[in-house]
């Protein structure tokens, strides 16, 4: 797939994230965590990266992109959601460095999934800053959103 039309997509997304953050920041499980300051990372088909930090708390949302970055680079190299790729590795059904991440370097958490666009390209995305199930929830709506647009 070429590249045409995924930056204006990542980008409309962006606009949808910062649309959808306060609705969840309205929930005190996801406040809590990180206060809104928040991070999302997106690798496309040719492995290009856009990332995007929400928030005024420099120090977290420098700690919020690095686990986004992580959770997005992970789902790019294995091509499976954060969480569901550590059960995989921990209960033997594929090798522990089978995609070049080692045990201690697996993320664990929710929040990086892969999403097909639908012009069928393929994004790598991490979300950092609420709840896991929050954090894979805000991708898809952003991009469900950003294809309506």
């Amino acid at each position: 797939m070429d590249n045409n039309g995924v930056p204006q997509v990542i980008s409309k997304m962006f606009d949808a994230i910062e649309k959808l953050v306060p609705h969840y920041m309205e929930d005190p499980a996801d406040k809590s965590i990180s206060n809104g300051n928040v991070a999302a990372c997106m690798i496309d088909d040719h492995g290009v990266v856009y990332g995007k930090m929400f928030g005024t708390n420099k120090p977290r949302l420098r700690e919020s992109f690095k686990v986004a970055w992580t959770k997005a680079s992970q789902v790019w190299l294995t091509g499976v959601r954060t969480g569901e790729y550590e059960r995989m590795v921990f209960n033997k059904q594929i090798g522990e460095n089978a995609n070049g991440i080692e045990a201690p370097d697996l993320i664990g958490w929710e929040g990086g999934q892969p999403l097909t666009m639908k012009n069928g390209g393929q994004l790598f995305v991490g979300f950092s800053g609420f709840r896991g199930a929050s954090d894979i929830e805000i991708m898809v709506k952003a991009l469900t959103l950003a294809e309506q647009i």
